[in-house]
């Protein structure tokens, strides 16, 4: 049987550069090789894009690629003359460049074959004003909020903010993830220097209400129907106001998983349900993790939705579909099974319109 070419698209133009390295590592080494040919594809901090021969952070000691602008025979040539056409990308870039919908417009472009949502859903997923908005606009529970640009700065003051959502709140990069960006605001003074350090990385910041809660994370799986494992709890240490970047992957002693969350069995089908909803809501497809709050009185709130959640060592989103009896191997098996379904269903779409245009 030939095995399926598959490129795993990893690092990338983000924050999140090294979250991406360890994800396809595990990728990498858990890919069914019986049935798969991995062929490891890392793009570098200045966006080069290179053929390694591991998945390593030594990305540009790889041969550096380019791609032939193709769409009917899209192929990846090195530098030595070296070419290759994969039959499907895996791209497991977190952040900008590569979650936001930039590199799935590429690849949609050359009509390559690829794991996960696509160019819409990606960027509304991203941004999380934009997912709030929508969220909201489909009935679904969102904290408060507020926002400004680095145009417009200035347009709330402390005061301002502190009226319409109290104290604490939290102050977000729109379009980050794995809490870079993110602050917790108790003073007047806090807020300066969240600000700043939240436009380091972005033009739009979010102002959000704090949610004293716990935190839930539910995994999504599949295209019509899409399915909800049992959702999970991250168990934070009293150590940190919230779940920071060094909680998430740094300091090994900040957190405790709960697979599945203890939980009532009318909350934990809840929070499926909402979770399945915001992931139909926002246009995603093959799978996704969502981040929610869940309060002491019951309350759910909907954080955020990942369209390329981690696959590192401690990710929940292999973990809680593993509890479901779907080992690492056979997940991934199943989002290139998704990917080539979702895709050959797309062929029927037409991209010619014939009619009387004289041009």
């Amino acid at each position: 049987m030939t095995k399926k070419k598959i490129a795993i698209l990893y690092g990338g133009r983000s924050v999140e550069h090294g979250v991406s390295i360890n994800s396809a590592r595990n990728i990498h080494q858990f890919i069914d090789q019986n049935l798969f040919e991995p062929i490891l594809i890392g793009i570098s901090l200045k966006g080069v894009w290179y053929k390694t021969e591991s998945v390593s952070k030594e990305i540009e000691s790889g041969s550096e690629l380019s791609l032939i602008l193709n769409p009917t025979q899209p192929k990846f040539a090195t530098k030595d003359g070296v070419s290759f056409v994969p039959d499907i990308v895996f791209p497991v870039l977190h952040g900008t460049d590569g979650e936001d919908g930039s590199i799935q417009g590429l690849l949609k472009a050359m009509s390559i074959p690829m794991i996960g949502t696509g160019v819409a859903g990606s960027s509304m997923s991203m941004n999380k004003l934009v997912a709030k908005r929508l969220l909201k606009e489909a009935g679904l529970p969102v904290t408060r909020f507020l926002y400004s640009y680095f145009s417009d700065h200035k347009q709330y003051t402390f005061e301002e903010i502190e009226k319409v959502l109290g104290l604490p709140f939290m102050v977000k990069s729109a379009s980050l993830g794995s809490s870079v960006g993110v602050s917790k605001v108790k003073s007047k003074s806090d807020f300066e220097i969240a600000l700043q350090e939240s436009y380091r990385y972005d033009d739009s910041v979010l102002f959000e209400e704090y949610i004293q809660g716990r935190e839930i994370e539910c995994a999504i799986l599949g295209n019509n129907p899409a399915k909800a494992s049992l959702p999970g709890e991250i168990v934070i240490s009293s150590k940190y106001e919230f779940y920071t970047f060094d909680a998430k992957y740094v300091d090994g002693e900040a957190v405790s998983i709960e697979v599945p969350a203890q939980l009532e069995a009318g909350v934990a089908e809840k929070i499926q349900n909402v979770s399945v909803l915001a992931y139909q809501a926002l246009g995603c497809e093959d799978f996704s993790r969502v981040d929610l709050f869940l309060t002491k009185s019951g309350d759910i709130y909907i954080n955020e939705i990942n369209t390329i959640p981690g696959f590192t060592n401690s990710s929940m989103f292999p973990m809680m579909w593993k509890e479901r009896g779907i080992s690492f191997t056979d997940l991934i098996t199943r989002l290139v099974d998704l990917a080539e379904e979702r895709y050959h269903k797309s062929m029927r779409i037409e991209h010619n319109y014939q009619s009387s245009l004289k041009f």
